[in-house]
């Protein structure tokens, strides 16, 4: 009979035990990696959703204001258009700007954002209504029968432009911008900053009347007019603070949501003038930053003021010079008074 062969030493408990923990310690170890990639991963993803929505929405506001630069362009500066041509490209602004909503209605965006998506939609849908609005009304305003009455409808449409532009500051911004930041990627994007409505000049109907009737009549396309022409900046005031800006020192400007500057300015000439630009620079520390708005009208000596709403943060803590410019007007030719530096520094 034969013999088994011989075994080897066995395996006593505790080294099974320690086998068996190790085991189990590894496949425990490998699961919270697993764990943590896939959280990883999904916080990646998150914040990258954030990051598409911020940058989306930016490239639709690019385009929307793009929109109120060619209305309010066709609306002071017509350029000889005729009124065939002017309704064409205000129609044209309007299918455009419907397009943007239906874009914008579409757009990725986390749970966390839906409130700051409708209130962004609705802001835009403001925009489209008064650009359709106007081109409903534009042909009547420049004909001979109803102008009147047409052009008074228009001026009340663009009232539909400041709804939009306080849904965007007051709704909009503080929605976007309270998510943003608790995901800490207010760093790394940029808010887009938004305003169709140029100048609230174009809420009184008698602004909306002259350029019309001027539409009508085809002036401001030919030359300047004889006589003495010029504009002179008398000074620019911060808001909400109402600070005055000085050349002599730099001015201490807290930053506001809400923050603009008043530029008054006057009429020295011996005519009407239309359409006067005035430009706000910021140098000194960083891009610069530059905003203009118009005034579609000032009579011989007349004084006015153009609010100029800042809509990019300036840097903070370092000073910088505020340049105000009141652009030439044809005919002009002393403008030594038109612009001045104002040396500052924005705080928090």
């Amino acid at each position: 009979m034969r013999r088994p062969p011989p075994r080897g030493p066995g395996t006593d408990r505790q080294t099974l035990l320690v086998r068996r923990l190790l085991a189990g310690g590894l496949g425990l170890l490998l699961v919270i990696l697993l764990f943590v990639a896939i959280k990883s991963c999904r916080d990646s993803a998150r914040k990258d959703s954030f990051r598409n929505y911020v940058r989306d929405v930016g490239s639709l506001v690019q385009e929307s204001d793009q929109e109120s630069n060619s209305l309010f362009q066709l609306l002071s500066k017509p350029g000889g258009r005729s009124p065939l041509e002017l309704q064409t490209a205000v129609n044209t602004s309007q299918s455009d700007a419907a397009k943007l909503v239906d874009r914008a209605k579409n757009l990725d965006h986390p749970g966390e954002l839906d409130s700051a998506q409708r209130y962004f939609v609705e802001s835009l849908e403001f925009r489209r209504d008064g650009l359709g609005g106007i081109a409903r009304e534009l042909r009547t305003a420049l004909g001979d029968q109803g102008h009147a009455e047409a052009t008074g409808r228009i001026a009340v449409t663009m009232r539909d432009f400041l709804a939009s532009d306080v849904i965007y500051d007051e709704r909009f911004l503080p929605h976007l911008v309270g998510p943003v930041k608790s995901e800490g990627l207010l760093r790394d994007v940029t808010i887009p900053r938004s305003r169709f409505l140029p100048d609230l000049q174009w809420l009184r109907p008698t602004v909306v009347a002259q350029r019309i009737n001027a539409i009508r009549s085809g002036a401001g396309s030919g030359p300047a007019s004889p006589g003495l022409h010029g504009t002179a900046l008398a000074g620019v005031i911060v808001k909400p603070s109402g600070k005055s800006l000085s050349q002599a020192g730099a001015t201490d400007i807290q930053l506001s949501p809400r923050l603009s500057f008043d530029v008054t300015f006057s009429n020295g000439g011996e005519n009407e003038e239309r359409d006067v630009t005035v430009r706000l620079t910021i140098t000194g520390a960083g891009k610069p930053i530059v905003r203009e708005q118009s005034l579609p009208s000032i009579k011989p000596g007349e004084q006015k003021t153009v609010t100029i709403p800042l809509a990019a943060a300036p840097p903070t803590g370092r000073p910088v010079k505020i340049v105000v410019e009141i652009k030439p007007v044809p005919g002009e030719k002393k403008v030594d008074n038109n612009k001045a530096t104002y040396p500052a520094i924005f705080t928090r």
